[in-house]
C-alpha cells in the first residue's frame, strides 16, 4: 500500500457480508505462550522487539487457525497512513475479511476483545478504506463485500469474533 493512496475520490462504503457478531472458540487450541512481559529486557528497544516478536507469533497462530477454517490468506501487516491491518483474508463466498489480532495474559480492563476500542476501530476503518481504494484501482472493479473480524487470545485460548464491528457502528 502506498503512503500517498489518499485521494479526493469518494471512498467506497464498507459493506459487510453475512452473520452478526458471534464468537467461535477453538476448543482444541493448543496452549499459546503468553509471554507478554519483557522484564528480562534491559532497554526500551529490547522490550519493543520482544513485544513485536510475541505479536508476530500470535498473528501466525491466528493465520494458521483461520486457514483451517477455510479462509484464504491475502496479506499480512498492511500499513497505511494512520493504521495497520494485521491480516487480510478471503472467505469462500469472496468476502474480504480484515482481521485484528489481540492478545492479553488476563481479562483485566475487559480483556483482549475490549482492547479494540473506538480509536482502534477508526484506525482499522481508515486502513481498510485505503486498502479498498487500492484494490479498486488495481483490479479495475468495485471491491467485494468485506467485514471486520477480531481474533483474541486470553490465557492461551483463541476466540474468533466474526463481524466484530461495522463501519456504521463506529
Amino acid at each position: 500500500m502506498t503512503r500517498n493512496a489518499r485521494t479526493q475520490e469518494k471512498r467506497p462504503s464498507l459493506c459487510h457480508g453475512g452473520e452478526s457478531a458471534t464468537a467461535h472458540r477453538d476448543n482444541g487450541a493448543r496452549n499459546v505462550d503468553d509471554n507478554f512481559s519483557a522484564r528480562g529486557q534491559s532497554n526500551a528497544q529490547g522490550r519493543t522487539a520482544s513485544r513485536r516478536a510475541v505479536g508476530e507469533r500470535f498473528e501466525a497462530h491466528a493465520l494458521t487457525w483461520l486457514q483451517r477454517q477455510r479462509l484464504v490468506f491475502i496479506a499480512r501487516n498492511v500499513h497505511c497512513r494512520g493504521g495497520e491491518i494485521d491480516l487480510v483474508m478471503r472467505e469462500r463466498d469472496g468476502t474480504l475479511v480484515f482481521v485484528e489480532v489481540r492478545a492479553r495474559t488476563r481479562a483485566a480492563y475487559g480483556g483482549a476483545a475490549a482492547s479494540v476500542g473506538w480509536h482502534k476501530r477508526q484506525r482499522l476503518l481508515r486502513a481498510a478504506r485505503e486498502y479498498l481504494l487500492t484494490y479498486a484501482k488495481e483490479h479495475g472493479a468495485l471491491p467485494p463485500a468485506c467485514r471486520f473480524d477480531v481474533v483474541t487470545f486470553e490465557g492461551g485460548r483463541l476466540a474468533w469474533l466474526r463481524d466484530a464491528f461495522r463501519e456504521d457502528e463506529s
